[in-house]
């Protein structure tokens, strides 16, 4: 079975919901490759490229390396959680029956189809790893439960609520699911599939995906 990719934003850092996210994903009756996104890890680029005034290249290679700094935090927060650099990696992990957690640097810094920009961030390299992994679903865990107002991925890209690069970023026939604080009050567990709300090109599906 092909993994899902689940993005657990940085903004759950610190939140309760954030171990709560950990422990289902990793009960999930489906296989999961965790993406970190950069939480206050980048959110510290950001100020430092104000006072450094170095460039967007060197700021994008290290909020790579923020995402890595949030994964290795995650990674400590359940036993079967499993620090993944690789394909091969990751392919081992899910093999034995854990959960990896993607630590993006080894494999995207100065990847050539990946611009350095403050455009990209952990939603898209979450797009960019499910074409590499040909995974079939990718869900994007947020810090908020406004993206039930928008409709398209571009209405979200618009508002904030995903990066502008996440549609230019996917491959294939990959469905964006997208998850909030929310849907904790009322998630089934374990997960038997992925919840949150089906985001398509020119509609939004409330409901729970099939797999």
């Amino acid at each position: 079975m092909k993994p899902a990719i689940v993005k657990l934003g940085g903004s759950t850092a610190g939140e309760t919901q954030m171990q709560h996210w950990i422990d289902a994903i990793v009960n999930a009756a489906f296989p999961v490759v965790i993406v970190p996104g950069g939480g206050p890890f980048a959110d510290q680029v950001r100020i430092s490229q104000r006072r450094l005034d170095y460039s967007d290249q060197a700021a994008h290679a290290m909020a790579i390396l923020a995402m890595d700094q949030f994964g290795i935090a995650i990674a400590e927060r359940h036993p079967s959680l499993r620090m993944a650099r690789t394909v091969h990696e990751i392919e081992a992990f899910l093999y034995m029956g854990h959960t990896p957690v993607w630590l993006p640097s080894a494999m995207t810094i100065g990847a050539a189809d990946i611009p350095c920009s403050w455009d990209i961030t952990s939603d898209s390299l979450s797009a960019w790893l499910a074409g590499v992994l040909s995974a079939d679903d990718m869900l994007l865990i947020k810090q908020t439960d406004e993206y039930q107002h928008f409709p398209t991925l571009e209405e979200l890209a618009a508002a904030g609520i995903v990066d502008g690069m996440l549609t230019a970023m996917l491959t294939g026939d990959i469905r964006v699911h997208i998850a909030g604080p929310q849907i904790m009050n009322w998630l089934d567990l374990p997960l038997t599939k992925i919840p949150g709300s089906l985001i398509l090109q020119d509609r939004q599906i409330e409901a729970m995906s099939l797999r």
